[in-house]
C-alpha cells in the first residue's frame, strides 16, 4: 500500500537521504522520548491526585467539607431490632464478591445486619474505601440488612499526627524514645487526648458524614484513655479523673447526636460488666447507661485471664463466661437509656470457635438474658453458618 504523499517516511522508502538505519534511531528516539514524557505526566497527575486527596481528607479539610454539606434529612431512626450483627472492615464491604457473599450468609442464617469500618484502628477515615457508599447501604437495606458504622475515636495516629497538639505527649517530650515528643503505646501507635474537645468535635463531624450517608447506628469505638504501653510516660491534658473525662464525652455524644436519624452505640471492655472503678482507661457503665442506645462490652472469652472464675482456660468455657457478665452487669441497665448488645468471639483463640459449637454458647448465653442482640467479630472477616440458626 502506497504511504501519503507527505509522509517523512517517503523519502526513507525511496531511498533518498542518509542511510535508513539512521532513520530508524532517529524515529525510535522520538517515540522512545514521547513515551517516557507521557510516563512522567501520568506519575505527576498519580502523585498530584494522591496529595490532594490527602489535604481533602486532612481533619482541618474533612471537618469544613463536611460541616458545608446539607447534612439535615428527612428520614427516621430505623426501628430498634434485635440486631445479629457480623463485623466487616472496609476492604470486605467495599469488595463486590465479598459483600455478595456476606449478603448471601445473612440471608441463609439468623443474621440481619453488619458493622463496617467508616475509620479503623490506624485513624484513616474510610469513605472512599467503601465506593459509592450510599449505593452500598441501598443494596443492604435491600436485603433488610440493618447497617451499623464501626468509628475508632482516640487511638488516632493519623490525627496525633496531623495535630499534635492534640495528641497524648510523652513525658520526656523529643527524646531516643519518643521521636515526635508523642507518646506511644506497646504497638507503637499514638493517641489522642480524650479531655481535649477538638478531638471530639472532629469525631463528630464524621460520624455526621456517616449519619447524612444513611449508616442506622454509629459504633464508637476505642472510647477510652490507653490500655497499654509505658503509662509511666504519658502526659494528658487534663488532670480530671479519667472517668469524668469520658462520661462529659459521652453526654456530648448524646447531645448532639440524639437527633439524629441513627442510633448511639460504644464499645467497651468486656469487664465493665462486673469492675466500676474505671479499668484505669475511664471505662464504666454507669457512666454511659444514660447517654446511649447500646452498650457493647467484648466478652470475647479468650480475653479473660487465666484462673479467671476458676478456669484454667477461660476460653474453652463460654456459657459460664459469658452469663457471670451477664448477670452482674445487667442491673446497670435497669430503667436506663441503654441496653447490652456483646460483642462475642468468632475466631480461634485459647480453643477452637469456628466449628460453631462455641459460638452457638455464646449466643444462647446472651439471649438468655437480653433481646437487643450481639455482633460477630472475626478480624480476618472469615464467617460461615457454623452455630447460627437458618
Amino acid at each position: 500500500e502506497s504511504p501519503d504523499k507527505t509522509s517523512p517516511l517517503l523519502p526513507l522508502l525511496r531511498g533518498e537521504g542518509k542511510n535508513m538505519y539512521t532513520h530508524i534511531r532517529h524515529y525510535l528516539l522520538i517515540f522512545l522520548v514521547a513515551i517516557f514524557a507521557a510516563v512522567l505526566l501520568s506519575w505527576q497527575w498519580i502523585l498530584t491526585s494522591n496529595a490532594q486527596e490527602a489535604i481533602n481528607l486532612s481533619p482541618d479539610n474533612l471537618v469544613k467539607s463536611i460541616q458545608q454539606q446539607n447534612n439535615s434529612t428527612k428520614r427516621e431512626k430505623s426501628k430498634i431490632k434485635t440486631v445479629k450483627a457480623l463485623y466487616l472492615t472496609a476492604y470486605s464491604a467495599g469488595n463486590s464478591k465479598k459483600i455478595n457473599e456476606i449478603i448471601k450468609l445473612i440471608a441463609e442464617t439468623e443474621l440481619n445486619a453488619v458493622v463496617i469500618d467508616i475509620k479503623d484502628y490506624s485513624g484513616n477515615v474510610l469513605f472512599n474505601r467503601l465506593g459509592d457508599v450510599q449505593k452500598l447501604i441501598k443494596k443492604l437495606h435491600q436485603h433488610k440488612i440493618y447497617v451499623i458504622a464501626r468509628q475508632t475515636v482516640f487511638q488516632d495516629p493519623v490525627l496525633a499526627k496531623e495535630k499534635a497538639g492534640w495528641a497524648i505527649k510523652d513525658v520526656n517530650g523529643v527524646s531516643t524514645s519518643s521521636l515526635d515528643g508523642l507518646w506511644h503505646d506497646k504497638n507503637g501507635l499514638t493517641w489522642v487526648d480524650p479531655s481535649i474537645k477538638d478531638v471530639w468535635s472532629y469525631n463528630l463531624a464524621i460520624a455526621r458524614k456517616a449519619i447524612a450517608l444513611g449508616f442506622d447506628e454509629i459504633n464508637f469505638d476505642y472510647v477510652r484513655f490507653p490500655s497499654d504501653g509505658d503509662l509511666s510516660r504519658a502526659v494528658f491534658a487534663s488532670e480530671q479523673p479519667k472517668v469524668n473525662v469520658m462520661r462529659e464525652f459521652f453526654k456530648y455524644l448524646s447531645n448532639k447526636l440524639s437527633s439524629e436519624p441513627a442510633w448511639i452505640s460504644i464499645d467497651m471492655f468486656g469487664f465493665v460488666m462486673e469492675k466500676h472503678y474505671g479499668l484505669s482507661i475511664g471505662q464504666r457503665l454507669e457512666d454511659a447507661v444514660g447517654y446511649v442506645d447500646f452498650i457493647c462490652p467484648m466478652m470475647y472469652p479468650s480475653h479473660y485471664p487465666n484462673g479467671y472464675l476458676g478456669f484454667d482456660n477461660p476460653a474453652e468455657h463460654p456459657t459460664e463466661i459469658i452469663e457471670n457478665g451477664m448477670q452482674k452487669g445487667l442491673p446497670y441497665f435497669k430503667n436506663k437509656r441503654a441496653r447490652v448488645r456483646p460483642w462475642i468471639q468468632a475466631f480461634d483463640m485459647g480453643a477452637v470457635y469456628k466449628d460453631g459449637v462455641r459460638i452457638r454458647e455464646q449466643i444462647d448465653a446472651i439471649e438468655k438474658y437480653s433481646d437487643a442482640g450481639w455482633m460477630m467479630w472475626n478480624a480476618g472477616n472469615n464467617y460461615s453458618a457454623a452455630g447460627l440458626k437458618p
